[in-house]
């Protein structure tokens, strides 16, 4: 699954794929963001092994989108 995340002043999103659900994701920036001291830390493990840390607060969106299969060849053309 791929995940979009923006994060505020920075004008780039961060694009990570991930074996993780949405259900899990989901449950992780609510922990984050749920944090009473602020300092809440949003943690996505990435496909290759990896793992991207964001501090909650900064955090702008997320966005979840699963894999699509591509359409190609000439079926594309509309």
């Amino acid at each position: 699954m791929e995940v979009k995340i923006g994060i505020q002043s920075v004008p780039r999103e961060l694009v990570h794929e991930t074996e993780s659900t949405p259900e899990e994701l989901e449950r992780e920036l609510s922990a984050a963001l749920a944090d009473k001291d602020g300092k809440g830390v949003f943690a996505v493990n990435t496909q290759k092994g990896g793992r991207v840390l964001i501090p909650a607060e900064k955090i702008a969106y997320v966005e979840f989108s699963t894999d699509q299969a591509r359409r190609v060849g000439f079926g594309n053309i509309v």
